[in-house]
């Protein structure tokens, strides 16, 4: 692998010294940092954009945190990073050596598939840490034109790779995440949950299939019906966890239009047909 972007000057990359140090760092016991990425629906061609989240930060917070996320940069490639609003912790004005290294920093590797994301202060006030829960990062990239349809692309959380120190020979294993206490090292244990990018999938077609469990029954010609009748609570955008979608609007136009193929969106005929097909007084939808 090339060598990679350091992204941290000497202050930061002494803070960031929780995971880099050959000193083992004590760890707090039971607490515990979630990493979350979120998940996004992209075309080939077409931007994503997906959050990067901290939640459960403990209450004395976080001084330094410094992670990557890996991924197919056959199938995606990162465009930008954006700070997210938990990291405007008012370190930016105080801390001087923010000249040398920003609190928050990251670096976009596309051939390696790889970002780096950190935060770090040299302050020893913890009211200029991490302290709430929310959005790290917002992270926007692009589908490859050739990805093909229906895959998938993993927003995997990992570890930096970097040596434990310059010369050791040992990449670091762990998430770097947590604060000074004096001269000692203290860490978080870290929780991640991964996020995706998925490039969806031709749109298929089951006629007379409203409710999209791939088979036809009375129930939706029900919902059909629902829909018409009650579109607030069972329209495409209804307030019920059932209502119908696009996909079943487009399955469950069975009847009308020009031909009564189906074409003139949803009505009570469409419900009609499917209820006709089930009890074989038609063929076919």
């Amino acid at each position: 692998m090339k060598t990679k972007k350091v992204v941290v000057g000497a202050v930061a990359a002494a803070m960031l010294s929780l995971s880099v140090c050959s000193i083992a760092p004590a760890v707090a016991a039971g607490e515990t940092v979630q990493i979350s990425v979120g998940s996004a629906e992209a075309k080939a061609g077409e931007q994503f954009t997906v959050d990067v989240s901290l939640a459960d930060i403990p209450s004395t917070g976080i001084q330094a945190i410094d992670f990557s996320i890996v991924y197919d940069n056959a199938l995606i490639t990162i465009d930008s990073v954006k700070a997210g609003a938990i990291t405007s912790t008012n370190a930016e004005g105080s801390d001087t050596s923010n000249a040398e290294a920003p609190i928050f920093d990251s670096s976009i590797m596309n051939e390696e598939g790889c970002v780096n994301l950190v935060w770090s202060t040299a302050l020893e006030d913890s009211s200029y840490w991490l302290s709430k829960d929310g959005v790290f990062c917002t992270i926007t990239g692009t589908v490859s034109k050739s990805a093909p349809e229906g895959t998938v692309a993993d927003l995997k959380l990992v570890p930096v790779n970097r040596e434990t120190y310059p010369g050791s020979g040992v990449l670091i294993d762990k998430i770097a995440c947590g604060y000074f206490n004096g001269t000692s090292k203290v860490s978080y244990e870290v929780k991640t949950a991964n996020g995706k990018v998925t490039v969806p999938g031709a749109s298929k077609i089951l006629r007379g299939d409203a409710n999209c469990d791939g088979q036809i029954l009375l129930n939706d010609a029900v919902l059909i019906m629902q829909a018409i009748g009650n579109p607030d609570v069972y329209g495409v955008n209804g307030s019920d966890a059932a209502h119908i979608t696009e996909q079943g609007v487009a399955n469950g136009d069975v009847a009308g239009g020009d031909n009564d193929n189906g074409g003139d969106l949803l009505t009570n005929a469409d419900a009609l047909r499917i209820q006709q097909f089930l009890i074989h007084i038609v063929d076919k939808i």
